[in-house]
């Protein structure tokens, strides 16, 4: 069995009063109908942090600001690995959402995000992010 190097994808979880930005994968793409923490691929010799900023505005066409590193999620899908790299972030501005990679979005609670069915990689994101708000609430 050969090893294969992960793929590098970055992702935001953007807070705004208290509510968690998260999109649903449009039908057709890979992993269609799950929920995620948007961002995507980074590049060659693109940082995650100016990764993340693009994609969002590419995605979403929205403009954020990246606040912190918040952690990292390996996971083996059948086909390849990816290295989910997730930062803390916050809007810059008040532009609405306009959608191209996702069907749909939404600000939840983080108490509610295990309500929805999250791709595999995000999983223990959204479990880090309940445990911390646990221990705040």
């Amino acid at each position: 069995m050969v090893l294969q190097k992960p793929i590098d994808v970055a992702a935001a979880v953007i807070e705004k009063n208290g509510m968690i930005l998260i999109a649903r994968r449009k039908k057709g793409d890979a992993l269609e109908g799950k929920w995620e923490f948007p961002g995507g691929k980074v590049r060659e010799g693109e940082e995650p942090e100016e990764c993340i900023v693009r994609e969002i505005r590419e995605e979403l066409s929205l403009e954020i600001k990246v606040e912190e590193f918040l952690c990292e999620s390996l996971y083996s899908y059948p086909d390849k690995t990816i290295r989910l790299i997730i930062f803390r972030a916050v809007l810059t501005d008040d532009a609405a959402p306009h959608l191209k990679a996702h069907d749909s979005i939404l600000w939840a609670h983080p108490m509610e995000l295990l309500n929805y069915d999250f791709a595999p990689a995000d999983i223990p994101v959204v479990r880090k992010l309940v445990s911390a708000f646990k221990k705040t609430d």
